[in-house]
């Protein structure tokens, strides 16, 4: 009897231990509770020590972390010359056999807190999880953290989050913030949409129509497509490539790569409007887009002209200097074929090319200019439709259009990354009746929680070609920062939840318990989110 008692209480004990565990999101691979009273105390005399010179970024951004919203510094010290033995925080580079892509391991105990990695990114990720740790408030001029083991790593390689910053622009300070966002939530990919009908964002120092004419609109229509008019406000904005080395930096130091859209053949009023000659109607008045709906409406489509891979030649040479990214994103999507149906230069390339219709003069367009991208030693990606009339050989595809493209082209055996617009667009309502202008379709934080990047239908060696998964921003009805974070928040959380933790572990009520405490942390950053969710 005794000894089934001694097993009751120590399954009761554990489960008491377990049922304290902190609220993280996303929600690791596997963690423990601590023995009570073996909790860390973090206060000012606390030492940041580092056995690796390469894990400084992420020990800077701790510090930054607590001097910015605890009004706490630490002193930093390298372990060969750090004689302190308690109140440390220790940042270990591991031996790297046999482990997972940017895991790291987490414990705190009354001694101290270590992590250890074998990557720099597993070192961040790590940090992020322990900033999660910290209570929202002091208890006086200490911080209590409990104590707890945490072994944790990355389900997917790819976790990407976009803004469009064409449809509205947004200064640097607040892309950094963005950038932030992502960081926090172990997002390693930034899909940066600068190119649109709607304004070209980037400097390009050979062809400065582009920022002069194209960065800049005279008006934007009012209220949701088709409109109430329009606004006639001036609007617009470019970054100057010092401007986007900084962003690229800032995005370096939280192992995020930033991956530029340059879009193409379509979606390229402001590139006509600035340089009508590589139009397929030049002699026709062109203009930055002023309304949105586009598509085979209005005539956005570049010549296939010579002229016109020459100009994309020169633009992307310099955009790929500013980039170390290996990819490149080069749109793809929506270009609609009426124009070159119509255009008697295309017709003629047609016929001297042998391209049977205008979706094989898309297929030609695409190869043309991953092979100049793969010559500069960067992959193409483009959205799904760059599979029609034949998918560049090299090609990346991210699926928006539902699954079907990316189905497709992993059993091309090509990397995907899955976006799909019913599941992973935030531009679209949250709620059923919503308190400011958005996107007419529903996709409820359930609905992102709920979605699997890996689609039905794929053999387990076709499942490898999902590379990962990412949520898209598109800004025609969010004009400001306050709107981004509305729209964003908390479907960040759930996209950083279906893309980290292994599947097994993902429960939506689980869920819905912890972001009461996320939403604490939110409140301490100075976020807007729905309040409605409290």
């Amino acid at each position: 009897m005794k000894v089934i008692y001694n097993i009751l209480f120590t399954l009761f004990f554990f489960n008491s231990l377990q049922a304290q565990l902190p609220d993280l999101i996303p929600n690791p691979v596997d963690m423990k509770a601590g023995l009570p009273g073996n909790q860390f105390t973090l206060n000012s005399e606390t030492t940041v020590r580092l056995n690796d010179s390469a894990f400084t970024p992420s020990a800077t951004y701790l510090n930054n972390f607590l001097q910015q919203h605890y009004k706490l510094d630490l002193r930093t010290a390298d372990s060969a010359t750090s004689q302190q033995v308690s109140n440390v925080i220790s940042l270990v580079r591991s031996a790297g056999e046999n482990t997972q892509p940017d895991e790291y391991k987490l414990n705190v105990s009354n001694q101290g807190i270590i992590i250890q990695a074998s990557t720099d990114a597993g070192m961040f990720y790590g940090i992020q999880t322990l900033l999660q740790l910290l209570p929202i408030a002091a208890q006086g001029n200490y911080f209590v953290i409990p104590a707890v083991d945490i072994y944790d790593f990355p389900r997917f390689g790819y976790r990407g989050m976009h803004l469009d910053v064409s449809r509205h622009f947004f200064d640097v300070t607040f892309v950094k913030r963005y950038i932030d966002y992502l960081a926090m939530h172990k997002l390693n990919y930034f899909h940066w949409h600068l190119t649109d009908d709607h304004g070209w964002r980037i400097e390009i120092k050979k062809h400065p129509l582009l920022t002069e004419v194209g960065a800049w609109r005279d008006g934007s229509i009012i209220g949701l497509y088709p409109g109430n008019g329009n606004d006639g406000i001036r609007h617009g904005g470019y970054y100057t490539q010092e401007e986007i080395k900084e962003v690229v930096k800032y995005a370096q130091d939280r192992y995020i790569t930033v991956i530029p859209e340059i879009e193409m053949p379509g979606h390229s009023m402001a590139v006509l409007a600035a340089y009508p000659e590589l139009s397929t109607t030049p002699h026709l008045p062109k203009k930055v887009a002023q309304t949105w709906g586009i598509f085979n409406k209005f005539n956005n489509v570049l010549l296939p002209s010579e002229q016109t891979f020459t100009f994309l030649e020169e633009v992307l040479t310099e955009v790929m200097a500013l980039f170390p990214s290996p990819y490149i994103h080069i749109g793809g999507d929506e270009c609609a074929k009426i124009w070159w149906k119509q255009s008697a230069f295309t017709q003629k390339l047609m016929k001297e090319k042998g391209l049977k219709d205008e979706t094989g003069v898309q297929s030609y367009f695409i190869h043309r200019i991953e092979e100049f991208v793969n010559s500069k030693g960067k992959t193409i990606i483009g959205w799904d439709e760059i599979l029609d009339g034949g998918l560049a050989p090299n090609a990346i595809v991210m699926s928006w259009r539902g699954e079907k493209g990316g189905v497709a082209a992993a059993k091309q055996k090509h990397k995907v990354i899955m976006a799909p617009e019913n599941f992973m667009y935030f531009n679209h309502k949250q709620f059923l009746k919503e308190d400011s202008l958005t996107a007419q379709r529903y996709v409820p934080l359930e609905v992102v929680y709920q979605y699997d990047p890996i689609p039905t239908g794929l053999t387990e060696a076709e499942q490898t070609y999902i590379w990962g998964g990412q949520g898209n921003l598109w800004t025609e009805y969010i004009t400001n920062p306050a709107k981004v974070e509305y729209q964003l928040f908390p479907r960040l959380d759930a996209l950083s939840e279906i893309l980290w933790s292994p599947k097994d572990k993902r429960n939506y009520p689980d869920f819905k318990r912890r972001l009461k405490t996320q939403f604490k942390r939110y409140d301490l950053l100075n976020i807007n989110y729905p309040k409605r969710y409290l």
